[in-house]
């Protein structure tokens, strides 16, 4: 056998089947399209024979089937990668999908060097991640079970007009409510339960979140949470997102790249002379981007340095400091800008997007970052065509350092 031959392998994954191209080098056609079960066993014996013909470049789509296939043939001594499913090249005019025809265009763009591979955490990293994520998930049930029971009581006439709800005043009153005897007992019964779901769910989300804060306090993430938690608006759980979500920071070269990693950037359709921007992409990791825009808000105040706030600098590098301090300048500056001429909506999407290059600088070094890193990252033409905050414009004048900055 060569040593310096490859083979390419194209695998569309399912719970059941895989179906797999080969495509040597330099081979115009798939020499062998066939479907085969997904069984380690199986797999393992048939791509063991593939490997005769030469060294085994295998990938497929990022989807719910997770990471085990990759790490089985990185144990079985294959190279494997995973690549992102909105990063393949794709014919406008092409109209067929099916199972054969996407493990051979798999198989033809990764070796023509075209795909972008994800980066595949580790185990530990993904048990992590999961356990953050099984917390957003309680989060979604916590907001069901209100539409639960604030529907229930609108069909009996029970509406609470003292104020906004679920304040602390509203959830006594839905607790003096359940013991009214004025109800019908079947009434009772039924927002008893909803009472006793809503009650659990909330038990079920603080215990995961003392495990969580645990989690944030062990070696492997102490030092990400603590340098995130000094930006406004970025609580242990919004850091533990960030940490686990994205995982090494340094993979992306610059902060723009960030950006578009989680969809913040505006989708643009040009041609010629004429250059339309739109909505932004919402591409990439929408988790990111969730806890982005939530801490977005928290920018429509004035700068200041709150108890909370304070408590979670204690301790933190300096220049880490400064970055959150200069962070909120910017910021707020911006945010009062945009919803004075636009709307809070897009106030909060401008700021998100300028707080991932916040984050970035911030998990990068901080100390060797600029204090002006944030600079001409994004489109001037944006500023042009009426967008303030959307682009930064170009630093102008000498440079100056962080300290006077602040002052």
């Amino acid at each position: 056998m060569d040593e310096q031959s490859k083979v390419y392998v194209g695998m569309d994954v399912h719970k059941d089947t895989v179906m797999v191209a080969v495509l040597p080098e330099g081979a115009p056609e798939p020499t062998v399209v066939k479907r085969l079960p997904n069984e380690p066993g199986r797999l393992k014996r048939w791509l063991a024979r593939v490997s005769r013909q030469g060294e085994i470049r295998a990938c497929y789509e990022a989807s719910g089937a997770g990471y085990v296939l990759e790490r089985a043939l990185r144990d079985w001594g294959h190279r494997c990668e995973i690549v992102a499913p909105s990063l393949i090249p794709r014919r406008p005019g092409d109209r067929r999908k099916h199972d054969r025809k996407d493990a051979t265009e798999l198989a033809r763009l990764y070796r023509a060097g075209e795909l972008v591979a994800i980066r595949v955490p580790s185990e530990t990293e993904e048990r992590v991640r999961d356990l953050v994520r099984c917390r957003e998930v309680f989060q979604r049930e916590i907001l069901k079970s209100r539409h639960y029971i604030l529907k229930f009581l609108a069909r009996r006439g029970l509406v609470y007009r003292e104020g906004a709800n679920w304040t602390g005043r509203h959830v006594t009153w839905l607790r003096a409510l359940q013991r009214d005897e004025a109800l019908e007992a079947e009434d009772r019964l039924v927002f008893g339960e909803y009472l006793a779901l809503f009650d659990y769910k909330l038990g079920r989300r603080e215990e995961l979140d003392r495990r969580i804060e645990a989690l944030a306090l062990e070696p492997a993430y102490r030092e990400a949470v603590g340098r995130l938690c000094c930006l406004r608006g970025i609580s242990t759980h919004a850091a533990m997102v960030l940490a686990t979500e994205i995982g090494d920071f340094r993979r992306f070269e610059n902060p723009g790249k960030l950006m578009a990693y989680v969809g913040l950037v505006p989708s643009e359709h040009s041609s010629g002379a004429s250059r339309r921007q739109g909505a932004i992409t919402k591409a990439g990791n929408s988790r990111v981007r969730h806890v982005l825009v939530q801490a977005a808000w928290s920018y429509r105040f004035p700068p200041r340095r709150g108890p909370a706030l304070s408590r979670r600098q204690r301790g933190q590098a300096p220049e880490v400091v400064a970055h959150s301090w200069k962070a909120q300048h910017r910021l707020h500056k911006v945010f009062t800008r945009l919803a004075f001429r636009r709307n809070g909506q897009i106030a909060a999407v401008a700021v998100a997007r300028e707080l991932a290059g916040f984050v970035w600088a911030i998990m990068r070094n901080p100390e060797e970052t600029a204090p002006g890193f944030c600079h001409g990252l994004l489109d001037p033409p944006l500023e042009r065509r009426g967008a303030p905050g959307m682009g930064l414009p170009a630093p102008t004048g000498p440079a100056r350092s962080l300290g006077s900055v602040l002052r």
